[in-house]
């Protein structure tokens, strides 16, 4: 961490912090945002500039939810991977925005089939305008992406971005499927989320080092290191279901709960707990009820299940920074090292 500290000194970034409580780094995302600044306000313009359109309503709703906070994580992935290369091009500057585009898509399909009314901590767009508005503004800026995306003039974009559009609605499929199926396993658990959450970081970063004519290897490297940080971040998110906020989480705790999606933290608090421990989480999943939170709560709190689930995330995580060991040492790289640190030591 120190040399990562005396290069965000050198580039004027402020440093992280250390938590004497604990004695862990606390990592400073907004160190490594800096690193992207230049390229993420190009990105943002084309954004805004590519959500123009002569319908009012579209406009409307894509400003909303674009707008409306978020990291900007998976574009700044694609452009920190294309810096540790050599540095970002037009070309990546499209896709870092064709890969938001997707990304805010499928949130507000999301919130649509999971009746979602926060977030962000702000008003789900559907519950502002309605399903029916949310769902094709959705489907335009997938249409949107894919129009952007053509510009690059390469088919082998072409191919990984179709290929992870259609494993993300599988990944949504599955996820249906097991809602309110208490004898969801493990291993279909991170199915769901390896093709629903991971799969838009791994094409991130494998796009990053598509466009700079990065060898195979190092192709490969970076969309492992994608796919296991989209890993990471999701099984926190699944803890902090039963940990953080609602403040900080930016939506309602116990949404999972209340749709009856088993994530980790219940699917080990299940196989763990007792038989009156366990049936507890078994009914509030087969009837997805919110009102049974605080009774699962403490189950899951009493088996470990999130300190497992923390355990996965960090594994998951220590995994991405490993599949970084073919680029060069430089600032980016540590910055991708510290984003996967970063994602199982988030509040949000």
């Amino acid at each position: 961490m120190a040399g990562f500290n005396q290069i965000l000194a050198a580039n004027h970034l402020p440093m992280a912090s250390q938590d004497s409580s604990n004695s862990s780094t606390l990592i400073d995302f907004d160190a490594i945002k800096n690193l992207t600044l230049a390229e993420a306000a190009a990105v943002d313009q084309l954004i805004l500039n590519e959500l123009s359109s002569d319908v009012v309503l579209i406009n409307q709703i894509g400003h909303y939810i674009i707008s409306n906070g978020g990291k900007r994580l998976r574009p700044m992935l694609l452009l920190l991977a294309a810096k540790a290369l050599g540095g970002a091009n037009d070309s990546h500057l499209i896709l870092a925005a064709v890969i938001e585009f997707i990304h805010t898509a499928t949130l507000l399909h999301d919130d649509v089939v999971d009746e979602s009314a926060l977030r962000r901590g702000q008003e789900s767009a559907n519950a502002v305008w309605g399903n029916a508005a949310s769902v094709l503004v959705g489907d335009y800026l997938y249409s949107s992406a894919f129009e952007m995306m053509v510009r690059t003039n390469n088919m082998r974009v072409m191919e990984i971005l179709s290929k992870t559009t259609t494993a993300i609605a599988e990944g949504e499929v599955l996820q249906l499927l097991n809602c309110n199926n208490p004898d969801t396993t493990e291993e279909k658990y991170l199915e769901v989320i390896a093709r629903k959450t991971a799969i838009l970081f791994s094409a991130a970063t494998r796009l990053g080092g598509v466009i700079s004519n990065a060898d195979k290897a190092t192709e490969d490297a970076l969309a492992a290191y994608g796919q296991h940080l989209g890993v990471a971040f999701q099984l926190i998110d699944d803890a902090l279901d039963y940990k953080a906020t609602t403040e900080d989480l930016g939506k309602n705790l116990g949404d999972d709960l209340a749709e009856g999606k088993p994530t980790l933290p219940l699917i080990y608090a299940i196989a763990k707990g007792t038989p009156e421990q366990a049936q507890i989480i078994i009914d509030a999943i087969k009837t997805g009820s919110r009102d049974a939170f605080n009774d699962v709560y403490e189950v899951v709190k009493n088996t470990q299940a999130i300190e497992y689930t923390e355990q996965a995330a960090q594994h998951q995580a220590q995994l991405a920074i490993d599949a970084l060991a073919c680029l060069d040492e430089s600032i980016y790289k540590e910055a991708l090292s510290q984003l996967a640190r970063f994602s199982v030591q988030r509040n949000h």
